[in-house]
């Protein structure tokens, strides 16, 4: 029963990352977007992980944790992207200005 509500938060918590995927890819800036805090998340995840493996549970919310995983490391790449447009655009503006 535990790993059926473990899932379950991990599901609702999965639901939200696609759509912060897809909302900074098309905001195309970094700002106020949190490296920090993916970092955390995807920490917390590989620990979720590493539990699974340590307590012997390997189960199917292995997959949970794991499609969690990939979608927030997607967010992570996505703010490296964002970041290194955020970059570009000073150097444009500066440019302007000069």
């Amino acid at each position: 029963m535990g790993s059926i509500f473990e899932t379950i938060m991990l599901v609702c918590f999965g639901l939200s990352w696609p759509l912060n995927v897809i909302k900074a890819y098309k905001a195309r800036t970094a700002k106020g977007t949190s490296l920090p805090f993916i970092l955390l998340i995807i920490t917390g995840y590989i620990a979720g992980i590493a539990a699974k493996f340590v307590t012997h549970q390997v189960n199917y919310v292995l997959v949970v944790y794991l499609i969690n995983l990939a979608i927030v490391s997607l967010n992570l790449v996505v703010y490296f992207r964002n970041a290194a447009l955020d970059k570009g655009a000073q150097g444009t503006e500066a440019a302007h200005h000069a």
